[in-house]
């Protein structure tokens, strides 16, 4: 290599650094921590025509976005099955066997997110896949984000068909008996979200 090339290359190799260091690599935005206290994932089904109506106990939430760029975010939901209650401990311990959510199968129904879109001021559109009891299906989940100083609430409804997750099955499938429709509300509230 003669002293002229070497010279360019090592001012081409300086050029090079420096842009590097004036045009830093975007940070990606640090997730977000979920509060138990006031988060609640819970159900609504009717059964013979009466609401009834369920919670989960446990569950935990990894959420990574920056409310000005959706887009980059990513939502993962783990549920343990075994924790859902109705408030009857007859209801209670039918839940976890095998006709309805199989817990010691599956024991945990999991949420993760493929795209993440704004919706409006605080609204976001977050679809993904949904696992249950082995079955997985395409959703869609409206999510409302509201904060008040260093804590974000995100809530939100979506419908699922529960004989798609094989949810109640035998005698169970008759949806005279118990509807199809099943509502889930969730309300996550979680530290550390970007700013609005």
């Amino acid at each position: 290599m003669t002293k002229t090339s070497f010279s360019l290359f090592a001012a081409t190799l300086a050029v090079a650094l420096l842009g590097a260091a004036w045009h830093p690599a975007q940070a990606q935005p640090k997730p977000a921590q979920l509060v138990p206290v006031g988060s609640e994932i819970a159900f609504t089904t009717r059964q013979m025509g009466v609401p009834v109506e369920g919670r989960f106990g446990k569950f935990s939430a990894q959420i990574t976005l920056d409310p000005k760029k959706p887009e980059a975010g990513s939502v993962a939901f783990t549920i343990d099955t075994g924790s859902a209650r109705f408030g009857s401990a007859e209801l209670d311990a039918e839940v976890p066997k095998a006709t309805w959510l199989n817990a010691a199968k599956f024991p945990q129904a999991t949420f993760q997110s493929s795209a993440i879109k704004a919706a409006g001021a605080g609204k976001f559109e977050v679809t993904g896949k949904l696992s249950i009891k082995g079955s997985v299906r395409d959703v869609t989940v409206p999510v409302q984000v509201v904060q008040s100083g260093n804590t974000s609430t995100a809530s939100g409804t979506f419908g699922i068909k529960r004989l798609e997750f094989k949810v109640g099955e035998a005698e169970w499938s008759d949806t005279s008996m118990l509807a199809n429709d099943i509502q889930v509300r969730f309300k996550l509230v979680l530290s550390g979200l970007a700013p609005l």
